[in-house]
């Protein structure tokens, strides 16, 4: 949908793109929701089912689908019933006549398409369809029904016709028995109707009559109905005259009650119903270019609905769905009706010319349409897993874009990716919520997302500003996520000289010490700790050599005094610590205790050779 901001004449325009405005209109949340179940319920259906139950599966599916566009139109209708705002008024209003005519198309391919009703049966099941959807009569005969005497209504002839045409046989005869009551002098001729209105062949769906059978009974019964008519049995009644005249199929007579018809579509089943009952699915594109024509009658051009009725009753499904795609809000009906159409195995041999399939391409649509709404974009990945072809493109692309508000949000998305193998995208959300924690000085969280992207680089920062945090404060945050990082330690080199100095800190608390100083040593003299933090470790080491039991051996003193020359030897460093009378005082301190902890040691030594 495009917006034309404004502009002089000649000059350039500017469009802005909205996106598929449908997904945000909350009533239509259930259509969304709803008809999501009954897709993948299609999708996992038995495909080795073979004819009839195949078929019969397939309309159900079909059925379903009208069933919850059917419960969204209601839903609408109350909403715009019980809103007090006018502009929210006509905005609900046009959804209910769109959903009207999706669920009028949907039901009429239903007939044409999945079930492909035969001669015969076709007719019932049109005018079915249009009993369902011819609806703007329906408080004419309620309204003339209520009343205290039917038959002395001014709308009384009305109804009657109304179920003639409908061929609602038994509604009208059990109207037309109120007149005879009331009008004792047509009682004659209401017999006659009766019994010919009665008498009326119709398809079965059972096959219990041939067609030709049905064609031989329906001749010898019009026969019949043209004899009283020349007769002149009702003459004396236009109201029963222009009846029998329906019955014989009289064109003209049916047009004088074009406004109790209201469609063209319905006047086509009229016709069919009195003049071909056994009308075969491929004659239907000429009785219907012809009805339209005649009920229009050069008054008024087709809407862009009768254009795409049109194209179904032509068997034109490919234009069915090119003229839905036109004319219809949102991606849902032309998607999941091509994916119901495609199960029925009638667009196999259609592909598009920039290499995807008719189905494919709508249905990357609507799920590329769901991907902008909050919450919905969840369904959109289903059916972006059952587009074989470019699914998965979509998938990545998608799911890169959806903003991570919240850490629930972001565990979604990763489960999502995690099912799929999509490393990528598991890294790039990792990244995001690392980042996203950093800055809010979350670190735990921080080191937590970086382990989970397996990024070594962005561990290593993390681990950096633990450290910074531990020399500034002198504890450490999040222990429990430190105290079990088991073997995701081995990241990055800095990651596990945390999760190890963190190690010798609980070993020191449990006062292991002999433990503590071995590991305390290793951080050292494996070049595990950086640089940058020997003095701290030796400076750890003070409380150790001061202990009144020996923990340090001559060889490891001796390697601390390595490690402490090591750190005072550069340049850089010697100039720092001669600057800094702490880092001097430092140095002199650990020289001092470990001179002592040398001689008390070799004391030791010595003391044990001797004995």
């Amino acid at each position: 949908v495009a917006d034309t901001v404004g502009a002089a004449p000649g000059s350039s325009r500017v469009f802005v793109v909205r996106r598929d405005q449908d997904i945000y209109i909350q009533t239509l949340r259930k259509l969304f929701n709803e008809s999501h179940g009954i897709f993948m319920g299609l999708q996992r259906s038995e495909e080795e089912l073979a004819g009839k139950s195949r078929k019969a599966q397939l309309v159900q599916v079909s059925k379903n689908y009208r069933s919850v566009i059917r419960a969204c139109m209601e839903d609408m209708h109350q909403a715009a019933v019980s809103t007090r705002d006018p502009a929210l008024q006509g905005q609900y209003s046009t959804q209910v006549s769109i959903l009207s005519a999706m669920e009028l198309i949907w039901n009429l391919c239903e007939i044409l398409f999945v079930e492909a009703a035969a001669a015969g049966p076709l007719l019932l099941r049109l005018l079915d369809w249009v009993r369902l959807h011819v609806c703007d009569v329906d408080s004419m005969v309620r309204e003339v029904l209520s009343s205290e005497s039917p038959s002395k209504h001014k709308l009384f002839w009305n109804v009657v016709d109304v179920f003639v045409l409908q061929g609602r046989m038994d509604e009208a005869r059990h109207l037309l028995s109120k007149e005879a009551t009331a009008n004792p002098t047509s009682m004659n001729m209401y017999k006659i109707l009766d019994d010919l209105m009665k008498k009326m062949p119709m398809p079965s769906l059972g096959n219990t009559q041939t067609l030709t059978e049905l064609e031989l009974k329906w001749q010898h019964w019009h026969e019949e109905c043209q004899r009283f008519l020349q007769d002149g049995t009702f003459a004396s009644n236009p109201h029963m005259e222009s009846i029998c005249k329906i019955l014989l199929g009289d064109e003209d007579a049916m047009l004088e009650k074009k406004e109790l018809m209201t469609t063209w579509y319905h006047f086509l089943v009229t016709r069919l119903l009195y003049s071909h009952p056994t009308v075969k699915p491929m004659e239907l594109r000429f009785y219907a270019q012809s009805s339209m024509d005649m009920f229009l009658g050069g008054e008024s051009s087709p809407e862009p609905l009768d254009m795409i009725l049109m194209a179904a009753f032509e068997f034109e499904m490919h234009q069915v769905i090119k003229e839905c795609s036109i004319v219809l809000s949102n991606w849902w009906f032309v998607a999941h009706l091509t994916d119901l159409l495609d199960h029925c195995k009638l667009l196999q041999s259609h592909n598009l010319y920039f290499g995807s399939n008719m189905r494919e391409f709508l249905l990357l649509e609507y799920a590329s349409g769901l991907f902008s709404h909050h919450s919905l974009w969840q369904l959109g990945v289903d059916y972006f897993d059952h587009c074989p072809e470019y699914g998965r493109v979509y998938l990545e692309l998608h799911i890169e874009r959806i903003p991570l508000n919240t850490e629930q949000k972001a565990l979604k998305v990763l489960r999502i990716c995690e099912q799929r193998q999509m490393h990528e995208q598991v890294r790039s959300v990792c990244k995001i919520m690392a980042m996203k924690a950093l800055r809010n000085n979350r670190l735990g969280s921080a080191l937590s997302w970086s382990i989970r992207a397996k990024d070594a680089a962005f561990a290593t920062l993390i681990s950096d500003r633990f450290l910074k945090d531990y020399c500034e404060r002198g504890c450490f945050s999040d222990l429990d996520l430190i105290d079990n990082l088991g073997p995701s330690m081995l990241l990055s080199d800095r990651l596990t000289f945390l999760g190890k100095y963190r190690e010798f800190h609980r070993l020191y608390g449990e006062k292991r010490f002999p433990e503590a100083a071995r590991l305390l040593l290793t951080l050292m003299t494996a070049h595990i700790a950086p640089c940058s933090f020997w003095m701290t470790l030796l400076t750890d080491a003070l409380p150790l050599l001061e202990q009144k039991e020996i923990i340090f051996s001559a060889e490891q003193t001796y390697e601390l005094m390595r490690c402490l020359e090591d750190l005072t030897a550069g340049n850089v460093d010697k100039q720092k610590f001669q600057e800094d009378d702490v880092e001097t005082t430092k140095v002199e301190m650990l020289r001092l205790a470990l001179a002592r902890n040398l001689a008390r040691v070799i004391v030791k030594e010595g003391t044990l050779e001797g004995s």
